[in-house]
């Protein structure tokens, strides 16, 4: 595939490793394992000696990603081509510090930025470091799910007629559920008024390649947007690209964010793997999608045949905000049957040999991409036939929702006190949970998986919050974000 000047099928930095490794030099630079040399002998035996070789640092040929001329360039230039954008930059922390790079980009201390209740904890990170006030306003929830949908254009309009100061919309499209906001629409509204769009896109890299999927952000008008290219391509875990696109961004200030956010000891095997998931994605990247769908697709009408099981699907379009469906993602459950969404995730584990990427009270998800196999779907079809027939035989002790065991519901959003910022650099005190109604919560509280936000540093602690979060803490749930997982204490202003 020829892009202009730019050949998709080169990999800049891979090449440019392999010329070192070629001319292989006397090292005397950091790391200090000196390519394979002083690697623990076991892990060597495990895993080979290639891959140390290419965990270099800067070098002659290898570019510097703080100050690229190089490789590094190349390979960005040709990631932004791909996925249309003006500007891309590889990440070696993650999706996290891209959505850090966007918040302290978009607002200075003070100034007002929109940031949905279904945002990752890594917004409020930014939120920190950057002392913007967030407007907080809810996405719609869709019936009898328990699941977030989409933020409507109607939200984001009224939103701006309370705000009109905003500097700028977050939206999370896709959910980690697979379920897209109406990007096109909300896009065009913040930018009539000044207003940039942030997306975080950290499970929706593969949006570009496929008619099966939902549009990506940037071709929806999104300003910026961060993409964990682990999560659905080839690269390895931590690696994620940042996209730029249009005039309306502070191009200085958000490289300035950039040095700000990421390591000075950048991973060369990170970057490396996200040159070469690149190039799979400029070569096969429609091919991969429509594998990781249609596998997907297989696998949600067999579990619907299941007697008890649910599964979720295309339906939901049109529904609670959401304008696409990345059906790739299977969301699925057995409330029916008994079983939370707890229940069976760990029941496909012990019993089923499956291990998938999350639950909730009412749900697992399983995430399909084009690295799975007709294998994969039928062995968790398979374990799901299994775990239903045993329920139907033993309804007596199928788990705790067959003891009437409730989905809580989503709690309103909280009074806010104090700006994250300012929460954060408060004294706090530790106080019980049990006496922490009504008081300014000092830290985080999120359900995990998938992360999110029950409760922000500097909001009450309302009744309803405490009674939902007092849910999870009675079933042993786990917690990000409060220094006592246990969640017995927590800090208060």
């Amino acid at each position: 595939m020829k892009d202009g000047k730019y050949l998709q099928e080169k990999m800049p930095l891979l090449e440019a490793i392999e010329e070192y490794n070629r001319i292989r030099p006397a090292y005397f630079c950091i790391p200090g394992h000196r390519y394979e040399k002083g690697i623990n002998g076991r892990w060597r035996e495990l895993v080979g000696d290639a891959i140390f070789r290419f965990d270099l640092t800067e070098t002659p040929l290898t570019d510097d990603l703080h100050s690229a001329e190089g490789a590094i360039r190349e390979a960005e230039s040709l990631a932004a081509r791909l996925f249309g954008a003006d500007e891309t930059h590889f990440l070696v922390n993650g999706t996290t510090c891209g959505n850090q790079i966007m918040v302290l980009t978009a607002a200075f201390e003070g100034q007002k930025i929109a940031v949905p209740r279904n945002a990752h904890k890594s917004m409020l990170m930014g939120l920190i470091m950057g002392g913007a006030r967030p407007v907080y306003f809810m996405p719609e929830l869709l019936p009898g799910s328990g699941l977030h949908g989409g933020i409507t254009p109607a939200a984001v309009e009224a939103m701006f007629r309370e705000n009109p100061d905003c500097r700028a919309v977050i939206a999370v499209s896709p959910t980690y559920y697979g379920l897209c906001s109406d990007l096109r629409e909300i896009g065009r509204i913040c930018h009539d008024r000044g207003a940039l769009l942030l997306v975080d896109e950290a499970h929706g890299a593969h949006c570009y390649f496929s008619d099966l999927l939902p549009a990506g952000a940037l071709a929806q008008g999104a300003d910026m947007c961060s993409q964990s290219i682990h999560k659905v391509a080839g690269s390895l875990t931590q690696s994620s690209m940042l996209h730029v696109r249009g005039d309306r961004v502070d191009r200085d200030r958000m490289r300035a964010n950039l040095h700000l956010v990421q390591s000075t000891s950048p991973s060369y095997l990170l970057m490396t793997s996200l040159d070469a998931a690149r190039q799979d994605l400029a070569l096969s990247g429609a091919a991969m999608a429509e594998k990781a769908v249609s596998l997907a697709e297989y696998a949600r009408e067999e579990i619907r045949k299941i007697p008890g099981m649910s599964c979720m699907g295309r339906e939901v379009v049109g529904q609670a905000g959401v304008s696409g469906f990345d059906s790739s993602r299977l969301t699925f459950g057995a409330w029916e049957l008994g079983l939370t969404g707890f229940d069976l995730k760990q029941l496909l584990w012990e019993q089923g040999g499956c291990d998938t990427e999350l639950a909730d009270y009412k749900n697992v998800l399983a995430i399909f991409t084009f690295a799975n196999d007709r294998e994969d779907a039928d062995r968790l079809v398979g374990a799901l036939r299994r775990i239903a027939a045993d329920c139907a035989g033993r309804r007596e002790t199928a788990g705790r929702a067959g003891e009437k065991e409730q989905i809580p519901p989503l709690p309103s959003q909280p009074e806010y006190v104090l700006s994250p910022r300012e929460a954060y650099f408060s004294e706090k005190k530790r106080v019980s949970w049990s006496a922490a109604e009504g008081l300014v919560a000092g830290e985080m509280i999120a359900p995990y998986p998938p992360g999110i936000p029950v409760i922000y540093p500097g909001e009450r602690i309302s009744p309803e919050v405490w009674a939902f979060i007092e849910t999870y803490r009675r079933g042993g749930r786990h917690f990000h974000g409060p220094s006592d997982l246990s969640l017995e204490t927590v800090l208060v202003i």
